[in-house]
Order: C-alpha cells, then structure tokens, then sequence
C-alpha cells in the first residue's frame, strides 16, 4: 500500500481523518494525498481569474490544515479538484494510481439518522478504489482481530483482497471469515476463492436474511476491530444501490470498515 487518499470536506471532522490516515499510513511507509474539490462558475461581472483565486485558497486551507498535523514523517501531498468530487475523486486516484481511500463516517450520534451521507455514500458506491471507512473523530489503533463478512465465496481477481492482506501482514492480525448463505443464493457463490481460504483457516457459516444480520449476529462472538466487505450491488451495502446514503437504522459501526472493490477501477 503506497498512496492513499483523504478527501477533506468542510466538516470539523477533515483534520482528524486527515491525521487517522497519517498514522494510518505510517505502518506502510505510504504517501497521503490530502484531497480538496471546489466549484466556480463566471458569471456576468465575476473576475476571470475567480477559478484560480478558489483553488489557492483551497490549497492554502489544506497547507494549514496539515501544518497543524502530527506527520510522523509520513509526506502529506495536496490535490485539487475543481468539479465533482465523485469525477474528481476517479480522475485523482486513476492519475496517482491511489491504492485506500479514508473517508469518515457521518456522525457518531446515534440520533442523528445517516451513517453515511449524501458525499460519502457517492464516494463508496460510485468509486471503484477501496475505502475505509472510520467513525468520525477517532484515533488510530493498529487492527489486531478483522471479521470478513461475505455472501459469496466468488472473486474475479486475487487482487481484490491486496489491501487486506497488506493491512494483516502490517499488523500481524487475526483473520475471520463469516460466510452469510442468504435467500437466493446461487450454488456457485458456495465455492470460496482459495485466496479468500487464504486469509485465515478460521470461517464461519450462518444462514441470515442479509449479509449485515449475519455479521450484527456473530459481532459479539468475533469482536472485530476492523470489518471487511465487499463492494456488490446486492451485498453489505444493499441499500446504497437504491440510494446514495445508509440510514444507521440499516447499518451502524462504531470501528472501522474496509469496503473492497469487486473490480479495478
């Protein structure tokens, strides 16, 4: 894992993901990207150079914003995006070849009714670079116990699992595999990738309506630190496919999760 990238957004929470991806980062020796998208429109009597104006000033927030930063020699870079976020994300992580995306969950308020919001459900559910996802304003801790929640033993790529492996090798972590046999299921999906078998000799079987009823019944029981799904439209993150949030009446956690992706972007 080398590149990893934090979109800052206007939240408080920016500089503390930002410095979760730091210490994150510095068990791999990997470079952070500290990610900023702006828009601007010229309209009747705008100055011509408004563009340029917003993005030093967007570059100036991001200087002090790592300035302020313990970096633990980690080097911190800037990018910005004037656009979408969700095409710039794509066109930054295609061009810097980006290996993890850090991004924060909505809030950790358990009333307050997202897990994710409308930004970083986008960020998941439209981006093909594998994410973690942190409860906002934490610390990182080196993960020692990883529970992998899955419906189906089918990957097209051994490379899907690189990050995952490379966070269990860089922290000499327990793997857990929970395989959750749901309604309709196709035989195929019961044969399991000898990569995934790979990960640990340690698998659980269930048989639950969903993916996340079958991990919420075996959470005690495994006491993960960090949770690791897959990024399908029928999988974990059911319901973002029909929308672009979670409510946290569907999924709620309070570590992290690694959302890996099916297919390269």
């Amino acid at each position: 894992m080398n590149k990893i990238l934090v979109p800052i957004g206007t939240s408080e929470a920016g500089k503390s993901t930002l410095q979760y991806a730091v210490d994150f980062a510095s068990a791999f020796g990997a470079e952070v990207f500290a990610m900023e998208v702006f828009s601007a429109s010229a309209g009747a009597g705008t100055l011509a150079n408004v563009t340029d104006k917003i993005a030093a000033s967007s570059k100036q927030r991001l200087k002090d914003l790592i300035q302020d930063l313990e970096t633990n020699q980690v080097k911190v870079n800037i990018a910005t995006y004037k656009g979408d976020i969700v095409d710039g994300i794509k066109k930054v992580a295609s061009e810097l070849d980006i290996d993890l995306i850090i991004i924060a969950a909505k809030s950790n308020d358990i009333r307050e009714g997202l897990y994710l919001g409308q930004t970083t459900g986008r960020i998941v559910k439209r981006t093909n670079v594998p994410t973690l996802i942190i409860p906002r304003e934490t610390t990182f801790t080196p993960f020692k116990n990883i529970l992998v929640g899955f419906k189906s033993g089918v990957l097209k790529k051994r490379r899907i699992l690189q990050p995952l492996l490379a966070i269990q090798e860089a922290f000499e972590a327990t793997t857990n595999l929970l395989f959750v046999k749901t309604p309709g299921y196709k035989e195929e999906d019961m044969v399991i990738h000898p990569a995934l078998m790979d990960l640990s000799s340690q698998i659980t079987f269930t048989e639950n309506a969903t993916t996340y009823q079958g991990v919420l019944e075996h959470f005690q029981s495994k006491q993960p630190d960090l949770l690791a799904v897959f990024r399908r439209k029928r999988g974990f993150f059911k319901t973002l496919w029909e929308k672009n949030t979670i409510p946290k009446s569907e999924f709620a956690a309070r570590i992290p999760v690694l959302v890996l992706s099916v297919k390269k972007y």
